[in-house]
């Protein structure tokens, strides 16, 4: 399966892809340093603010704004969910847990897209999936069982650091669904971010420090929306036209060793046995979860555990609308159980951003 997935893939697309393995496996090192003398509220909003002072004139200019109206609403409620809220829980729980830790916790999203997705889209669990979601657990389990022994403030971090994670999951299921996946992809990320700066504007505002704090902390914020957010963003859409979803999408595994690549020299953070163990289970749970056990039309948006925003991607095996008749497609629906491949959806609908050299189906994860 990881021959298939990274087969004939370009030296750009290996480029953009370790650019990303970085881009989302730093952040959990700066927000580490950043929390450490700025409130978490404070950090996030910074965070989010810089990225749309990069994100906004970029979508102004290549007008990736048009089809938005009339979406504002679901697209704030989106962007509380993929931005607002996991981004603050990460900042809070990294003041209780360690960066490399968080960023372990965090890999668990493809797990939470298993657990979600068959109750919004009623896709069917299989047993392979199954599988993958108890090792999955598993790991989790073994990641916090060593502090069960009576460290709540720890237990309450890493609780925290899973529900950014479920909230990644969540939103990673619903940009699959209308309207969002019509929509061009940097206008919906930057959507998300403007509304999610807007409603933590009031609450950082009454939460601003005393004292100037240090350079490190401030530049921490200014590369968390600079790198780790805007362009993030910017070179995972890249990627995703490059390479295709399902193996874009597998960079989100090599995430988890670049935090801790940082964590252990930089922070002098520990690294266990169990912590290993746990993470070889996450991994593992989170490839059958997301992969193995789900029918061959549906991996590809399942795979998308990370959120990008963009339209549906037609399948270059289905019949086009000119060489089939509408009679036939009539036909072809009543027989079946569900509409042909790119029934509904708009061809026209095209990405502003970026003119994708080779199309891959469904969309990938979110931000880190």
């Amino acid at each position: 399966m990881v021959d298939s997935i990274l087969a004939c893939v370009t030296r750009r697309g290996w480029l953009l892809f370790v650019a990303m393995a970085l881009f989302w496996g730093v952040p959990y090192l700066f927000i580490k340093v950043a929390v450490r003398e700025v409130d978490p509220v404070v950090a996030t909003f910074g965070r989010i603010a810089v990225a749309v002072v990069v994100l906004l004139p970029v979508a102004l200019a290549t007008r990736s704004f048009s089809g938005l109206r009339g979406c504002w609403l679901r697209l704030a409620m989106l962007g509380l969910v993929q931005i607002g809220v996991p981004f603050l829980c990460i900042s809070v729980g990294e003041r209780h847990v360690a960066s490399s830790m968080a960023s372990l916790l965090i890999a668990t999203e493809p797990v939470f897209v298993a657990l979600i997705a068959p109750r919004l889209t009623g896709e069917r669990v299989s047993r392979r999936r199954a599988v993958g979601l108890g090792l999955g657990l598993g790991g989790v389990a073994a990641l916090l069982g060593v502090r069960v022994g009576g460290d709540t403030v720890f237990l309450a971090g890493a609780g925290l650091v899973l529900l950014a994670s479920g909230c990644y999951a969540l939103g990673a299921v619903l940009v699959q669904r209308s309207p969002f996946v019509h929509l061009p992809r940097l206008g919906v990320v930057t959507a998300e971010c403007v509304a999610a700066a807007l409603v933590l504007l009031p609450v950082a505002a009454l939460r601003l420090p005393g004292t100037t704090p240090s350079w490190k902390a401030q530049s921490s914020i200014v590369v968390l929306g600079v790198v780790c957010t805007a362009l993030a963003w910017i070179t995972c859409l890249a990627l995703i036209s490059e390479v295709g979803a399902s193996r874009g999408t597998v960079f989100t595994y090599v995430n988890p060793l670049v935090a801790v690549a940082l964590g252990v020299p930089f922070l002098h953070e520990n690294l266990t046995r169990t912590m290993l163990l746990g993470f070889l289970l996450i991994l593992t749970g989170s490839w059958l979860a997301t992969g193995s056990g789900l029918p061959r039309r549906k991996v590809a948006r399942t795979l998308g555990t990370i959120g990008v925003h963009g339209q549906a991607q037609k399948d270059p095996n289905s019949p086009s609308p000119a060489s089939t008749s509408p009679r036939v497609r009539r036909l072809r629906f009543r027989g079946t159980a569900e509409p042909p491949r790119g029934a509904g959806r708009d061809p026209a609908v095209h990405d502003h951003i970026l003119t994708p050299r080779r199309r891959g189906s469904g969309n990938a994860a979110g931000p880190r």
